[in-house]
């Protein structure tokens, strides 16, 4: 199997994609952990992104390309796999789907995750990080005890420059441009597209998610 999780930044992917890889033990592919894995193990392709990365370049769609593909090919033939974050672009989209009949594979389906733009402006710019205990609070959902404060280390909140207000507008303009065209894209393809409702309980949207993989593609009760 192969599933595609498609959403805005703030709509819970890499949580509600993390939790369903490990309940079904799939592989999660996510072009970020690809990169430092590969930079770290010092491979070929690692060593090539990592020219990009030093520099704060983009690392280039046919050096990601290769590196999913070179993935896909040590995993277990059966082996579900669910891509977190790639494809972002329709270039990446058809790479991806040049790739897999070669490995052996093809996209199932599409899990769509979709929230209001008021409650992911809420979830992203609401963000404060605590450098020192690590815990992520929200001033809208999850806020400290005391204001601007960790509970845990009782050291000054950060609030990241990804997560002002305006970086966040921006953020969600380029997927609107380039992301969200995917969905046409898919839709027009064989694999069924999944839309669920991102503005729930993270165990809500997780059951969400499962009951309709499972109704799409008859996973079981894995």
């Amino acid at each position: 199997m192969v599933v595609i999780l498609l959403g805005p930044p703030g709509v819970g992917k890499g949580t509600q994609g993390a939790m369903l890889a490990e309940a079904l033990e799939w592989d999660r592919l996510a072009t970020g952990d690809l990169l430092r894995e590969a930079k770290r193990r010092g491979t070929e392709l690692g060593r090539q992104a990592a020219t990009y990365m030093d520099a704060g370049e983009l690392v280039p769609d046919s050096l990601i390309v290769a590196m999913v593909q070179e993935r896909l090919e040590a995993m277990p033939a059966r082996r579900g796999v669910l891509f977190d974050g790639f494809p972002r672009t329709e270039p990446q989209a058809q790479a991806l789907d040049r790739v897999l009949p070669e490995v052996g594979r093809q996209v199932d389906a599409v899990v769509l995750l979709e929230a209001p733009d008021e409650v992911l402006h809420k979830r992203i710019s609401g963000r404060r990080h605590s450098p020192e205990s690590g815990r992520v609070y929200n001033v809208y959902f999850d806020p400290p005890e005391q204001e601007g404060i960790c509970d845990e280390a009782g050291t000054p909140l950060v609030h990241r420059e990804d997560d002002h207000p305006e970086t966040v507008a921006r953020r969600l303009e380029v997927y609107r441009e380039l992301t969200e065209p995917l969905v046409d894209y898919y839709e027009a393809s064989d694999a069924p597209v999944l839309r669920i409702d991102g503005d729930q309980t993270m165990e809500a949207v997780q059951a969400s998610v499962r009951q309709a993989l499972d109704e799409a593609l008859d996973l079981g009760e894995t």
